[in-house]
């Protein structure tokens, strides 16, 4: 819920500034099927399942796609939360 919340926030956040970007979650043990469909241009692992961050990078190096953990503070659904988010994402596309 929290990851389907913030994808959301984020995104509308995005779009009203004009970019084309949009988020979308998903759950962890759906992660490696997700990066292994290569549909996605960045690939974000929140802070409640950074423990598999290893073996989600590994998957994301094969497609040659980025992976960042998000840190604690971009995972707030709050506008300043959002704004880290935001600028998580164009950072690393």
């Amino acid at each position: 819920m929290s990851s389907s919340l913030i994808a959301k926030k984020t995104t509308d956040y995005l779009q009203g500034k004009g970019k084309d970007i949009e988020l979308d979650a998903t759950s962890q043990s759906q992660g490696a099927k997700m990066i292994e469909k290569d549909e996605f241009d960045l690939y974000l692992v929140s802070p409640q399942t950074k423990m598999y961050f290893s073996s989600l990078e590994k998957a994301a190096n094969k497609k040659g796609k980025p992976i960042v953990n998000i840190p604690p503070q971009a995972y707030v659904p709050i506008p300043m939360g959002i704004e880290k988010m935001a600028k998580l994402v164009e950072n690393n596309i």
